[in-house]
């Protein structure tokens, strides 16, 4: 039991840090499990993990969200980012084709230049702002660029942030963008599980219960001081950050 909490522990730690902060949680995925062999890690606690970030960031951004009247516009423009996601997703799980990139070798690499674009990204001049120039055309742009991270490393959030960066925004409002899109993202995946859930008829436990719990506070904590930090500090420590992972990774594989 102690070994099972510990576990759940864990990966709902790795699920709601790494979800919403530019670090990649597939990179993370794998150096926890090179150092500890799961025993819990399945569909029903993958999806548990999801469905506890999707709650998160659900809770804290409610008053935007569900202010349909004020913010509906908003809800378009999120839809809009998230079409090409769920098209160039679809297509690439339907034809096998991402299967092709789930391998070590590749979240290695794509660690490191996902640091190298968020360095570059971070040093953009701010000409715009979340409320004046998110506009459906940002939205669409932002959302082509948020298909690179079907590719393991990228990070989504990582991706998506550095997109926000480069078109001008500053890093609470690329940050934001990078929420937002988060949702749908999440729903997405939540979604699919489930589905594949119920194929393979798996019942809901206990132990997936904790996991959405500990993922939700996790995911919580993450989106409330990461807000925070880069309101006053770059995205520098994430990009050294990953630069050290890369080097680990890159260890554990040729050494």
């Amino acid at each position: 039991m102690i070994s099972n909490f510990f576990e759940i522990l864990l990966l709902s730690l790795i699920q709601g840090v790494s979800e919403f902060l530019p670090i990649s949680s597939a990179a993370h995925l794998i150096l926890a499990t090179s150092i500890y062999e799961f025993k819990n890690q399945s569909l029903l606690i993958d999806i548990s993990l999801h469905l506890g970030s999707l709650l998160a960031i659900l809770f804290y951004f409610r008053n935007e969200i569900f202010s349909i009247n004020n913010n509906l516009n908003l809800f378009y423009k999120i839809i809009v980012a998230t079409i090409p996601l769920i098209i160039i997703g679809y297509f690439l799980y339907s034809t096998g084709i991402i299967y092709e990139f789930r391998n070590i070798k590749v979240i290695v690499w794509t660690t490191f230049f996902g640091a190298i674009l968020l360095h570059i990204a971070d040093r953009k001049k701010i000409l715009k702002n979340l409320e004046n120039n998110f506009n459906f055309k940002t939205a669409l742009i932002i959302g082509l660029i948020q298909v690179i991270a079907l590719i393991p490393g990228v990070s989504r959030a990582g991706i998506t942030i550095t997109a926000g960066r480069i078109l001008g925004f500053d890093r609470t409002d690329s940050t934001k963008i990078s929420f937002y899109l988060s949702i749908p993202a999440l729903a997405g995946a939540s979604a699919i599980g489930i589905k594949d859930l119920f194929n393979e008829n798996v019942e809901f436990n206990f132990i997936a219960l904790i996991g959405i719990f500990l993922s939700f506070i996790f995911s919580l904590i993450t989106i409330k001081y990461f807000l925070k930090f880069i309101k006053k500090f770059s995205f520098k420590i994430f990009v050294l950050y990953r630069l050290i992972l890369f080097l680990i990774l890159l260890y554990i594989i040729y050494f």
